[in-house]
């Protein structure tokens, strides 16, 4: 009942952002407080009993749920970056797209080592923007407790990249 509820709230956006794609524009979700209360209550309550140190998310619609997220499991904030956005020494991971390549940086004190953290994005696409967030948190000696996700495009098989971790997906299109 939740995914069908909030896969109600998103809509397709076709030929974005290049011919073939079809977005999964979530920002009419987010506008809905009843579908944006309910997506962040359901990434946050599967781990409200577990021991997690910090929510690490990355830009910019991983901000918008994990912050949230954070804020609901009494924990910090680490966010995950595009190169370039931050102003301290940082730990850099290059990963491929479903269209293209691209990085995330993390300040290279964003964790302390032995913390358990909690991976939130918006989205599970082909893995590879997970599995670099993984490697930088494992870089800073810290651990992946678990991935959650707002929705997962099960046919890219993006699972399958970060298949040694636990993963949560509420909203999933074949």
């Amino acid at each position: 009942m939740v995914e069908e509820k909030l896969k109600s709230r998103i809509r397709d956006v076709p030929d974005w952002p290049k011919e073939g794609i079809i977005f999964k524009d979530i920002t009419t979700l987010l506008r809905d407080p009843e579908a944006f209360k309910l997506a962040v209550d359901a990434l946050a309550d599967r781990y409200r009993d577990r021991d997690i140190n910090c929510v690490a998310s990355v830009e910019a619609r991983g901000f918008i749920l994990g912050a949230p997220v954070a804020y609901l499991l009494d924990v910090g904030f680490v966010p995950i970056r595009k190169p370039g956005k931050l102003p301290c020494e940082t730990r850099r991971e290059e990963y491929e797209l479903e269209y293209g390549t691209d990085a995330v940086e993390v300040h290279a004190d964003a964790f302390d080592a032995g913390d358990r953290v909690l991976v939130c994005d918006d989205l599970l696409a082909t893995g590879g923007t997970a599995l670099a967030t993984a490697r930088l948190v494992e870089s800073c000696d810290a651990t992946v407790e678990a991935f959650v996700f707002l929705v997962e495009l099960d046919f890219l098989s993006g699972r399958d990249k970060i298949r040694d971790y636990e993963v949560f997906s509420i909203i999933h299109y074949d």
